[in-house]
């Protein structure tokens, strides 16, 4: 559901994005268990729930819990949806900083 800019606003918040970010650091296939992935980001327990809550209904990252009581575990890993969608973003974020120099090389080399 990329914006206008091309630059997808689920990904976009910055908690989200590292996440995403994160996430895409481990091997397709594997997980990190919430209390890690808390860990690593530095999130309360609340916020993280509420940014995973929004990749998860996008599609992005899958949560899974096994055992029950103090043996419970949450496991995130992103998707293949996910990371296809964090590659489009970095390609227009990439696109976009590209852009960026490039028109600012331009009008400099105007002012001189």
């Amino acid at each position: 559901m990329p914006a206008d800019n091309g630059l997808d606003p689920v990904i976009h918040a910055p908690a989200r994005l590292r996440v995403m970010v994160t996430l895409s650091t481990i091997p397709a296939g594997d997980d990190l268990s919430f209390t890690r992935l808390q860990e690593v980001l530095g999130l309360t327990p609340g916020n993280l729930i509420t940014h995973l809550r929004k990749l998860e209904d996008a599609g992005y990252v899958v949560t899974a819990k096994s055992g029950r009581g103090v043996t419970a575990r949450t496991s995130v890993s992103l998707s293949q949806q996910g990371r296809e969608a964090l590659d489009a973003y970095t390609a227009v974020l990439r696109q976009l900083l590209d852009s960026a120099s490039t028109n600012g090389a331009a009008s400099r080399g105007q002012e001189d």
